[in-house]
C-alpha cells in the first residue's frame, strides 16, 4: 500500500490485489443462525452492530467467523448480505454463499417478492390498523401496519407496540413513516422526539419476519423471531410507572 499522489519510479514493481478475493477479517462475534444450507443463510442481526463499512466491526466480518463457506461451483468467496438494516435494527436477515443465490435474491427483492415483517413501539396512541404512503427520497412508499397493543405512559403519554409491513423498500422508510404519521418510533434520535429519548436504550425496531421462495430450490421459506424480550420490558415498566404514580 502506497500513499495517494505518489509518482511512480523506474524499477517500482506494482502488485495488484484483488479485493474480492482477499477475505476480511474475521470478527468473532457469535451470530445467532435460524437457517443455512449451501446457498443462503438466514442470521439474526443484533442492534448496534453495522451490517457492512470501512471498519471492522460489521455484520459483513461476523459472516466470516459464522457462516460455513460454499462448495458449489459458484461460491462466493465469503457470505455476503443481500439487504440491509440500520446500524440500531435489530432483526432478521438474509444471506447470500453463492454468486447465483445472491443474484437471484436481488431479484425477488426487486421484485418484491420476499415479504417482511417488523415490529416497533411507537410513541403516542395508533389506528388499529391502516396504511401510510408518504414518499421517501421523492419516491412512492407504502407501509402498513396493525396495532398490537397500547400501554399508558407517564413520560410519553402511550406508548403502542405495533407489526408493521413495509411494501416497498426505501431507506429509513419505516421510521420515516412513523415520524411523519405522528408516532415516531421510540428511541430514534434520527426522526423522534429528542425529549423523549432513552438514554441506551437504542431504537425499538427488529425485523421479525421473512417469507420467501429459496433462491435456487424454490421452496417457500416462512422464518419468525418472537417479540424482543427489551420490547416487552419496557412496556411492562411503563405500565407499572404509571400504576405507581399516575
Amino acid at each position: 500500500m502506497v500513499e495517494g499522489g505518489r509518482y511512480l519510479s523506474i524499477n517500482d514493481t506494482i502488485t495488484l490485489v484483488d479485493l474480492e478475493r482477499t477475505p476480511p477479517k474475521p470478527y468473532p462475534l457469535i451470530l445467532p443462525i435460524l437457517f443455512e444450507d449451501d446457498f443462503i443463510a438466514i442470521i439474526h442481526k443484533p442492534a448496534g452492530i453495522s451490517v457492512s463499512g470501512n471498519y471492522y466491526k460489521t455484520i459483513q466480518n461476523a459472516l466470516v467467523y459464522n457462516i460455513a463457506p460454499s462448495i458449489q461451483n459458484d461460491a462466493l468467496p465469503w457470505a455476503l448480505p443481500v439487504h440491509r438494516l440500520d446500524h440500531q435494527t435489530q432483526g432478521l436477515l438474509i444471506v447470500a454463499k453463492t454468486k447465483t443465490a445472491r443474484i437471484e435474491l436481488g431479484k425477488a427483492f426487486e421484485n418484491k417478492t420476499i415479504v417482511k415483517t417488523y415490529q416497533a413501539i411507537v410513541i403516542g396512541d395508533t389506528l388499529e390498523e391502516g396504511s401510510i404512503n408518504f414518499d421517501v427520497d421523492n419516491k412512492p412508499s407504502l407501509t402498513t401496519y396493525k396495532r398490537l397493543k397500547s400501554v399508558p405512559s407517564l413520560k410519553s403519554g402511550t406508548l403502542t407496540l405495533l407489526e408493521l409491513y413495509p411494501k416497498t423498500g426505501r431507506t429509513h422508510q419505516i421510521r420515516i413513516h412513523c415520524s411523519k404519521s405522528g408516532f415516531p418510533i421510540l428511541g430514534d434520535k434520527l426522526y423522534g422526539k429528542p425529549h423523549l429519548i432513552l438514554k441506551g436504550k437504542g431504537l425499538f425496531l427488529v425485523a421479525t419476519a421473512l417469507k420467501f421462495h429459496h433462491p435456487i430450490t424454490k421452496a417457500y421459506l416462512s422464518f419468525n423471531i418472537p417479540t424482543p424480550y427489551k420490547f416487552i420490558k419496557r412496556l411492562n415498566n411503563e405500565i407499572k410507572r404509571f400504576e405507581v404514580y399516575q
